[in-house]
């Protein structure tokens, strides 16, 4: 199975402390071309999965090494960690929900930055079964889902909607979804229904962020990575770029083929689910007709979400975006 568990967003604020830069991620950047690479470690969300095909697609088609990069994907999955393998100079760039980095970088005082944005629209949502009645968001009051306590959409759809409902904790899987013709379980949308179709449950979903709540994955590393790289941080992010948009708009297959061997659990069929599924939601080349690009960090969606995560609570203090991004490293049209 293909679902991610989730984690709450609180990190020990001794990550501060105990950075280790084992990757050398503060000294000087030094020059590099295609004959001495510049090496990157970056650290994924989860299990090498479709939502991941951009970076895979820029691997295996050279796309980083045209930058000048040598770039080692590591596997994400339960406890991996982004933002504290970034954090320890474990990994130089890293991936994860916006929101995710700015309450590390805010709440913990991490150093942390975002430089891009992988995905324009969350792909989280609600799965129910077709005969649910569940239809709209206020049909949640009284209602229990199966979720992870901890995660700030949470608050917000109680908040926003003035409803109450319940939780249990999700551990993984869809059994307890399958088995209750009434259950409704937090998911991705980009995999978990096929998943539950496979089983032969009818099912649909409830985009959270149709709902208000829309954040974004982006890439992030260090400051002082950042700083002291800036021409390989911006190489990174122009060929995971690149590689994106040949993975969304061209044949996908070499990094299925990588995707596959590292995960053979997955199939060809869910990977083809996944990505047909981004490409219909606009997931992460966003909505052209909304002046959304591939890579685009919008200031004014930032400040919404920090404004949002300080009214409930959620971040202790407001900030600028500019405190938790940086638009350096993106191309023109994307800042």
């Amino acid at each position: 199975m293909n679902a991610r568990f989730y984690v709450t967003f609180f990190l020990p604020f001794a990550l501060f402390f105990t950075t280790l830069n084992r990757c050398s991620a503060a000294e000087a950047e030094p020059a590099f071309s295609r004959d001495r690479p510049h090496k990157i470690i970056f650290q994924t969300d989860w299990y090498p999965q479709a939502e991941h095909g951009g970076f895979y697609q820029a691997v295996v088609k050279g796309f980083y090494r045209d930058a000048g990069l040598e770039v080692t994907l590591l596997p994400g999955g339960p406890g991996a960690g982004a933002t504290q393998r970034v954090t320890r100079g474990e990994a130089h760039i890293g991936m994860g929900r916006s929101d995710t980095v700015m309450l590390a970088a805010v709440n913990q005082g991490l150093p942390l930055l975002m430089i891009a944005a992988i995905t324009q629209h969350d792909y989280e949502a609600l799965l129910v079964h077709e005969a649910s009645p569940i239809h709209t968001f206020a049909d949640l009051e009284g209602r229990t889902i199966i979720a992870s306590p901890g995660q700030p959409w949470i608050p917000f759809l109680q908040k926003k909607l003035k409803i109450t409902f319940g939780l249990t904790t999700a551990k993984g899987g869809l059994d307890a979804f399958l088995a209750d013709p009434n259950a409704i379980q937090q998911c991705i949308y980009t995999n978990e229904p096929f998943t539950a179709r496979q089983h032969g449950a009818h099912v649909r979903v409830l985009p959270i962020a149709s709902a208000g709540y829309d954040v974004y994955t982006a890439l992030f590393c260090r400051r002082d990575f950042a700083e002291h790289n800036p021409i390989a941080t911006q190489a990174f992010v122009a060929g995971s770029l690149r590689g994106w948009r040949d993975y969304l708009d061209g044949d996908p297959t070499a990094a299925f083929a990588e995707i596959l061997r590292l995960n053979p659990k997955l199939s060809r069929e869910l990977l083809i689910f996944s990505r047909d599924e981004m490409i219909r939601h606009h997931v992460t080349t966003g909505d052209g007709q909304k002046g959304e690009v591939l890579g685009q960090l919008s200031a004014s969606r930032l400040r919404d979400q920090i404004t949002s995560l300080t009214e409930l609570k959620i971040l202790n203090s407001a900030v600028a975006p500019d405190r938790v991004a940086s638009w350096d490293f993106l191309p023109p049209e994307a800042k």
